[in-house]
C-alpha cells in the first residue's frame, strides 16, 4: 500500500495518490422516496488523468446499487467490493481483539481515499487511452441508487396522519469524518477538492438544502415536483458535501441577507429568537481573522434526530433541532450561542480551508477551536474562558493518564517502532475511522490547547497573523481555474502551518511541537515547599512523575507565582533533567506590624486579616503553572490557611477551584469561613460558588459532631431567596440576576448531600427541599423554572440514603419510611404534571426518572426496569430516552440481567436514532455489566458472538457505532481472547515443518457440477474473495468455490476441521511466514483441496461487456431463489474455506472469461449477461498449468495487509 508520505522532510508540495486530478462533479438526485426511504440518481465527475494510458479508475461509494458507469459515454465494467461490510468472515473463529482491529485498519485502508483506494473500481474502455497521450479529459458517468440506507442518509418519518410534508418527514446526509461516499460515489477524500454542481427534485411541498448557491428552482410540468439547482464554485472536499431535504420554514437572517435559517414546521418563533445572535458572531470571527467569511452564503438547517449536536460542510451546517429555544429559557441560551460558534468555526477551517492528510487533522481542529475559544473570551467574559480552558485540560489530562496519550500527528512509515506509535490502545489511530469516540474528541480537545500553548510562545497577533496569511492564500487559490494547479494551496498541513508560523514569528518551536504534536502524554507535577527564615528565600521542591501511563518527562520553563506580602511576584524556574530543589528569594522581611495593604496581582490592594498566617513567614500563596502553558497535572501541597487565602483574594477563577478543592482536606471552622464568604460575594465567579458550594457540604459532613448552627447554607439561602417574613417560604422566581439564578438552582442540590450523626440527611434540610418545591410560584418570572424545578428533583434524590432493610419483610408502598414517602409522592406528582405540561426539553422527567431509579438502588421500592424501558421506547424525546436507558443500563450492572443486556444491545441494532444507539454503547462502557477482571454469569460464548458479530458487520453503515462496539468488547473482554470462550480444540494443528499456508489462497475444488455460482455483485453482498490487488497487470487471484454460497451472507459456511488449521498457521499467531507461491493441500476422501494462487494476465478479465441493468437485476432475482446447494448439505469439513484474515478481492476480478477456459467453475457475473447461457462444465481438465503458475507467482504477495505483518505487500503498490 502506498504510504501517504507524512514526514516533514518530503512534505513540499500535495502529491496526489491518485493517476487522476478531479476537476468537477455534479449530483443529480431525482428521486427521493420518503415511502421506501430510497434514493435514485447520478454523478458525473470530470477527470483529468495524470499519466499516460490511465486503465483504472478507482472511486469510493459504500451501500450505493450502482446500475451502470459510462466513461466518455462508453459503457464501462467495474467491480464494486467493501471489505469494511464483514472485517473477519463470518466462519472465523478469532474471537480476540487484537485480531480484530489489525483486519480492520486493512480493511479500512483497503478503501482508503487518502491512499488512492476506493470500493469502486472502473475499468477505462480501451478505446479511450489512446486518448490518454493528449491528457484528454474523462467524464465518469454512474447511475445509483440508495434503498433504506443505514448511513449516510438519515430519513425522519414520523408515525402519524397526513402527507409526508405534514408529517414532517425529512432526509439529511450525516456522518463520522469523510462519509459522503454513503450516499454518492465520489472520491471521499478532504484533500480532493473540485467544483460542484447539485441538483435534486423533490415534491413541491419540500424543500432541499445542499452547498453552495441556490441558482434555480424549476417546477416540473404537473407542478407536483421541483428540482433545487445549487452550484459551488469553490474547490470543495466530497466528504464536505451535504443534503437535507424537508418541509423546512425559512428565515432569511434580518442583520444578512447571505444567511437564510431551515426548521421544522411551527418552530420559526424559536428559530427567530436562537438565531437573533449569529451575526455577531459572523463579525467577531471576520474581525479577528480580518478576512471575509469564505463563501457566498451561509445556510443552518436544524433538524430531528441528529447524529451529532453540530456538523459543518461548505456554506452549510446541520444542528439538532433541540439546540432551538425561547426567550424563556437560560441554560440552553449559552450552549446554542456556543454550538453556532463552533459550526462558524469549522466554516474557515474545516470547510473552507481542508486538509492534507489525516496526519493534519489536529491543525484544522486545533484553530477552529483556539477560535472559538476567543469568541468565548469575548462574549461570555474572561472568567469563563479560563474556567473553560481549566475543565478541557483537567479532561484531557484524566483521559490521558487513565488511558496513556493523545496523539496529534501521527507518522507511520519507517521502523518497525512507528508502525503502531500508540501501542497502549486497543483501536488503530491510522485513520479517523478506527478511533474510539472518546479518543476523537480528546484529540479535538488537545488539539486546540496546543494552539493556545503556541500563541502563549509567539504572541497572539502574529498567531491571527497566520490564520490570516492560510485564509488569503486559500482564497487567492480557490478563485484560480483548475488548470493553475493552485487548488492544492487550500489543503493545510502540518508542515505548511509550521512553516508560516516561523515565516510570520520569527520563532522556532519546534521544541515546543516535538513535546505536545509529535509524541502524546501528559506532564505530572508534585509540588511542596519550605521557607528559610535566615536566608529569606522559599525553597521549592517540584518532583515529576513520568513512568505511569499517559506521563512524559517534562524539560523547560516553568511559571510560579508567589503572592507575598508586598505583592504578587512571578519568576520563572528551568525544570532541567534532575533538579527538583529551586531557591527563589523573598522580597518581604515579614513586616505586618505596620497596617498596609496588600497589592494582589491585578493591581488591586485589599485589607486582609493576616492573624491565620505563619509568623516567620511573608507568603501568603504559591502557585505553580498559573497559566497553564503546560499540558499537565500539578499537585501541590500548601497549609490551609494559604488556600484560604488563595480563595478569598486570589482574583483568577482557576486559582478559586484549585482552592475549592484542596480545602476538602481541610474541614475546619477557617474553612467554611472562606468558603461562605465566597457564597456571599456577589463580584465572585457564579461557577466557583456554585463548586463553593458542594465543598461546604463535604466539610460539613467531616464536622458533623462539631458543627455549631444550623445546617450549612441553610441560613445563607433563606437570607438571600426567601421571605422576610416567613423564612420557610421561598419569594416568587425573578431570574433577572443569572448569577443569583444559578446559585439558587445549585444551593439546594448541595445541601441535600448533607447528613447527620444516623447518616441521613437532616430532617430540616429535607423539609426546607419539599418546601421550595411546594412554595415555588413561577407567575411573575419572565423565564422558565424548569432547569430549577428538575434540580430540585435531584436535591430529593441526592437526600436519599440506603435503606435499613428488617429481614424478610416485602417492599411495599405502605411500610415506607415517612421521608421517603414523600419523596416518592412529590416524584410522582412530578411525572404525572410532565405529562400534561411537558417542560423545555422534558428535564423534570429526567430528574424524576434518575430519582426512581436512585429509590430502587437504596432498596425503597423493588428494583423493576419496566418503567425505564417504557420511556426508553422510541418516539419519547431523546434526553428522556436517554436518561431511561441509563437507568436501564445500571439496572442490568447491578442486577446481572441478562434479559436486560439482550433488550439493550436489541435496541443498538434497530432503533432508529443512530444517536441513541451510540449512547446506549457507550454508557455500557462506562457503566459495563461485568469487566474483564470479575466473572459473571452474563459473560457466556453467545454473548460473546453477538458482541463480535455486532462490531465485526452489523456497524458497518456507522464508523462511530462500530468503534463503540469495539470499545465495549475490549471493557468487556481485554485484547485477547475472552475468558469465558471454550479453549479452542488442540490435535488439530500442521506441521509447520512440512506444510506452510500460503496468506492469501484461494481455493480449488475438484468436485462434479453442483457449485454454486459466484456473485460479482454490485449490491453490497459482500464475497470474501482472497487478497486484493490494486494493480491488476500484476497477477490476479481466481477464487473458484464450493459448496452453499448463501446469498444473504454472501460468504461460505466453515469447514472446521481445516479452518482451525489454517487460523493456526495463518492467524495472527503464526509462527512463520510462509514463503510465496506455496500449497497446502489436504487430502479428504470425498473432495479434494487445493489452496494455491492463480494468476491471470489483463486480457483474460472479462470486464468488457456492457452492463443492462435490467437483466442484471433479473439475474439477482434467480440467484435468490435458486436453492443453495442442490441435493444433500455436505457435511461441514467438505465445504470451503474462506476465512482468511485478508482484505477481500473485489469479486468480479475472480471473474473468469470463456477466453480462459482452463479453469472451470461457472462464475456467474454480472458482466456477462449478453453471453449465451452458461453450460454445464464438468470439472475435468486438471490444472496442466500449475508449475507454470507458481514460477509466475514467486513474485505474488506472501504479506497481506490484514495479517497484520507488513504494510507494504508488492499487491496493493500501483
Amino acid at each position: 500500500m502506498h504510504e501517504i508520505k507524512m514526514n516533514r522532510k518530503k512534505d513540499k508540495g500535495f502529491e496526489s495518490p491518485r493517476p487522476f486530478k478531479l476537476t468537477h462533479q455534479v449530483v443529480c438526485i431525482n428521486n427521493i422516496n420518503f415511502q421506501r426511504k430510497s434514493v435514485i440518481g447520478f454523478v458525473e465527475l470530470t477527470i483529468f488523468p495524470t499519466v499516460v494510458n490511465l486503465n483504472r479508475i478507482k472511486l469510493n461509494s459504500k451501500q450505493c446499487r450502482i446500475y451502470r458507469v459510462r466513461v466518455n459515454d462508453l459503457e464501462a465494467p467495474f467491480i464494486y467490493n467493501d471489505p469494511t461490510l464483514e472485517v473477519c468472515h463470518h466462519e472465523s473463529k478469532q474471537r480476540n481483539l487484537n485480531y480484530f482491529s489489525s483486519a480492520y485498519t486493512a480493511a479500512v485502508s483497503a478503501v482508503d481515499p487518502d491512499a488512492g483506494h476506493g470500493e469502486l473500481v472502473i475499468k477505462v474502455p480501451s478505446e479511450l487511452w489512446k486518448q490518454g497521450d493528449e491528457m484528454n479529459v474523462l467524464k465518469v458517468y454512474i447511475e445509483f441508487s440508495l434503498d433504506q440506507p443505514k448511513g449516510g442518509l438519515h430519513f425522519v418519518v414520523p408515525d402519524v396522519e397526513g402527507s409526508m410534508a405534514e408529517r414532517g418527514a425529512h432526509v439529511f446526509s450525516f456522518g463520522y469524518q469523510n462519509s459522503t461516499r454513503f450516499w454518492f460515489p465520489c472520491v471521499d477524500s478532504y484533500s480532493e477538492l473540485c467544483t460542484w454542481k447539485l441538483e435534486f427534485t423533490v415534491d413541491a411541498s419540500m424543500v432541499a438544502v445542499s452547498c453552495g448557491d441556490l441558482v434555480e428552482t424549476v417546477y416540473t410540468h404537473d407542478m407536483r415536483k421541483k428540482t433545487f439547482h445549487y452550484v459551488l464554485p469553490t474547490p470543495t472536499a466530497a466528504s464536505n458535501i451535504s443534503l437535507s431535504v424537508g418541509p423546512f420554514e425559512i428565515l432569511v437572517d434580518p442583520y444578512m441577507h447571505e444567511v437564510t435559517h431551515f426548521c421544522l414546521p411551527q418552530l420559526l418563533p424559536l428559530l427567530k429568537h436562537s438565531m437573533s445572535y449569529l451575526h455577531e458572531i459572523f463579525e467577531f470571527y471576520e474581525e479577528i481573522l480580518t478576512c471575509r467569511y469564505p463563501y457566498s452564503c451561509f445556510k443552518t438547517v436544524f433538524v430531528d434526530e441528529a447524529y451529532v449536536q453540530v456538523s459543518s460542510y461548505a456554506s452549510m451546517s446541520i444542528f439538532s433541532t433541540n439546540l432551538l429555544h425561547s426567550a424563556l429559557i437560560i441554560d440552553q441560551t449559552p450552549l446554542t450561542r456556543q454550538c453556532l460558534a463552533q459550526a462558524l468555526a469549522q466554516q474557515f477551517f474545516g470547510c473552507f480551508i481542508s486538509r492534507m492528510s489525516w496526519a493534519d487533522e489536529w491543525v484544522l481542529k486545533g484553530i477552529s477551536g483556539y477560535i472559538y475559544g476567543l469568541y468565548l473570551k469575548k462574549t461570555f467574559g474572561v472568567n469563563q474562558y479560563r474556567h473553560w480552558i481549566k475543565e478541557e485540560l483537567d479532561k484531557m489530562v484524566e483521559y490521558e493518564l487513565k488511558m496513556g496519550g493523545v496523539l496529534l500527528h501521527p507518522t507511520f512509515g519507517g521502523g518497525k517502532d512507528k508502525d503502531n506509535p500508540t501501542p497502549h490502545l486497543h483501536f488503530s489511530i491510522k485513520h479517523p475511522h478506527t478511533l474510539s469516540w472518546k479518543y476523537y474528541k480528546m484529540f479535538q480537545c488537545k488539539a486546540h490547547l496546543v494552539m493556545r500553548l503556541i500563541e502563549n510562545r509567539i504572541s497572539m497577533e502574529f498567531m491571527l497573523q497566520v490564520f490570516n496569511k492560510l485564509l488569503s492564500l486559500a482564497s487567492t487559490a480557490s478563485s484560480q481555474k483548475y488548470q493553475s494547479h493552485m487548488w492544492s494551496q487550500m489543503l493545510v498541513s502540518t508542515h505548511s502551518f509550521l512553516k508560516s508560523i516561523s515565516n510570520v514569528s520569527g520563532k522556532d518551536i519546534g521544541p515546543l511541537i516535538k513535546q505536545w504534536v509529535d509524541q502524546s502524554a501528559v506532564v505530572k507535577f508534585f509540588g511542596s515547599f519550605a521557607f528559610n527564615r535566615k536566608r529569606n528565600v522559599l525553597e521549592l521542591e517540584i518532583r515529576q512523575d513520568y513512568t505511569s501511563s499517559g506521563t512524559q518527562k517534562y524539560v523547560g520553563p516553568i511559571k510560579v507565582t508567589v503572592q507575598e506580602l508586598d505583592g504578587s511576584f512571578n519568576h520563572t524556574l528551568q525544570i532541567e533533567e534532575n533538579s527538583l530543589k529551586h531557591d527563589i528569594p523573598c522580597h518581604s522581611k515579614s513586616r505586618r506590624n505596620k497596617k498596609k495593604k496588600i497589592p494582589l496581582m491585578n493591581g488591586e490592594e485589599v485589607d486582609m486579616d493576616l492573624s491565620a498566617m505563619d509568623a516567620d513567614s511573608p507568603l501568603l500563596w504559591i502557585r505553580i503553572d498559573p497559566d497553564m502553558s503546560i499540558l499537565r497535572k500539578v499537585e501541590f501541597e500548601q497549609a490551609d490557611f494559604m488556600w484560604q487565602y488563595q480563595l478569598r483574594y486570589e482574583r483568577d477563577v482557576v486559582a478559586q477551584e484549585e482552592s475549592i478543592l484542596a480545602l476538602e482536606k481541610f474541614p475546619t471552622p477557617a474553612s467554611r469561613l472562606a468558603l461562605t464568604d465566597i457564597l456571599e460575594q456577589d463580584q465572585c465567579f457564579y461557577k466557583v460558588r456554585q463548586g463553593a458550594c458542594f465543598c461546604l457540604a463535604k466539610i460539613a459532613n467531616s464536622m458533623m459532631s462539631t458543627w455549631t448552627g444550623p445546617p450549612a447554607m441553610k441560613s445563607l439561602f433563606t437570607r438571600m431567596f426567601c421571605c422576610k417574613s416567613c423564612p420557610n417560604i421561598v419569594k416568587t422566581n425573578t431570574f433577572i440576576s443569572f448569577q443569583s439564578y444559578f446559585l439558587q438552582k445549585t444551593m439546594p442540590v448541595a445541601m441535600a448531600q448533607l447528613r447527620d450523626i444516623q447518616n441521613l440527611c437532616p430532617k430540616d434540610v429535607l423539609n426546607f427541599i419539599l418546601d421550595l418545591i411546594k412554595y415555588n410560584d413561577n407567575r411573575k418570572n419572565k423565564f422558565s423554572d424548569n432547569y430549577y424545578r428538575a434540580e430540585l428533583i435531584d436535591a430529593l434524590t441526592n437526600s436519599l440514603t440506603p435503606a435499613i432493610s428488617i429481614s424478610n419483610e416485602v417492599r411495599t408502598v405502605d411500610n415506607l419510611n415517612g421521608d421517603v414517602r414523600l419523596i416518592l409522592e412529590e416524584i410522582t406528582r412530578s411525572l404525572n404534571m410532565e405529562k400534561l405540561l411537558p417542560s423545555y426539553r422534558n428535564t423534570i422527567t429526567v430528574s424524576c426518572l434518575r430519582a426512581i431509579r436512585m429509590l430502587q438502588k437504596n432498596g425503597h421500592i423493588p428494583s423493576d426496569p419496566s418503567l425505564f424501558k417504557s420511556y426508553a421506547e422510541y418516539g419519547h424525546f431523546v434526553d428522556v430516552r436517554v436518561a431511561a436507558l441509563e437507568a436501564v443500563v445500571d439496572y442490568t450492572r447491578v442486577d446481572r440481567s441478562s434479559v436486560e443486556l439482550q433488550w439493550l444491545l436489541n435496541m443498538v441494532q434497530n432503533d432508529p436514532a443512530h444517536y441513541v444507539r451510540h449512547k446506549i454503547l457507550s454508557m455500557l462502557g462506562k457503566n459495563p455489566p461485568f469487566t474483564k477482571a470479575a466473572e459473571s454469569p452474563l459473560c457466556n460464548e453467545a454473548l460473546v458472538d453477538q458482541l463480535w458479530k455486532l462490531m465485526n458487520s452489523g456497524t458497518s453503515h456507522d464508523w462511530r457505532l462500530r468503534c463503540d462496539a469495539v470499545n465495549l468488547y475490549y471493557t468487556l473482554f481485554g485484547l485477547t481472547r475472552p475468558s469465558c470462550l471454550p479453549l479452542p480444540e488442540l490435535g488439530l494443528v500442521l506441521n509447520l515443518k512440512e506444510k506452510k499456508a500460503v496468506l492469501n489462497p484461494t481455493i480449488k475444488p475438484e468436485q462434479g457440477p453442483d457449485t454454486t455460482e459466484m456473485t460479482g455483485n454490485t449490491m453490497g453482498v459482500h464475497i470474501p474473495v482472497m487478497g486484493f490487488t490494486s494493480s491488476l497487470d500484476e497477477g490476479l487471484i481466481t477464487m473458484e468455490t464450493v459448496s452453499s454460497v448463501s446469498m444473504s451472507s454472501g460468504v461460505a459456511p466453515p469447514p472446521q476441521g481445516l479452518k482451525r488449521k489454517l487460523d493456526s498457521v495463518v492467524g495472527p499467531l503464526g509462527s512463520s511466514p510462509p514463503e510465496p507461491g506455496q500449497v497446502l493441500q489436504e487430502e479428504d476422501s470425498s473432495k479434494k483441496f487445493k489452496i494455491r494462487f492463480n494468476t491471470m494476465e489483463e486480457d483474460e478479465i472479462d470486464m468488457e461487456s456492457p452492463h443492462d441493468s435490467q437483466a442484471f437485476i433479473h439475474h439477482h432475482l434467480n440467484i435468490l431463489e435458486r436453492p443453495s446447494t442442490p441435493g444433500k448439505e455436505p457435511p461441514a469439513v467438505d465445504q470451503a474455506v474462506l476465512s482468511l484474515p485478508v482484505t477481500p478481492l473485489p469479486s468480479s476480478f475472480s471473474k473468469e472469461s470463456t477466453s480462459s477456459s482452463k479453469h472451470s467453475g461457472h462464475h456467474h457475473h454480472h458482466h456477462e449477461h449478453k453471453k449465451k447461457k452458461k453450460k454445464k462444465h464438468k470439472h475435468k481438465h486438471k490444472h496442466k498449468h500449475e508449475s507454470k503458475d507458481k514460477e509466475r507467482d514467486s513474485h505474488a504477495f506472501s504479506n497481506s495487509p490484514a495479517s497484520g505483518r507488513s504494510v507494504r505487500s508488492p499487491s496493493m503498490s500501483d
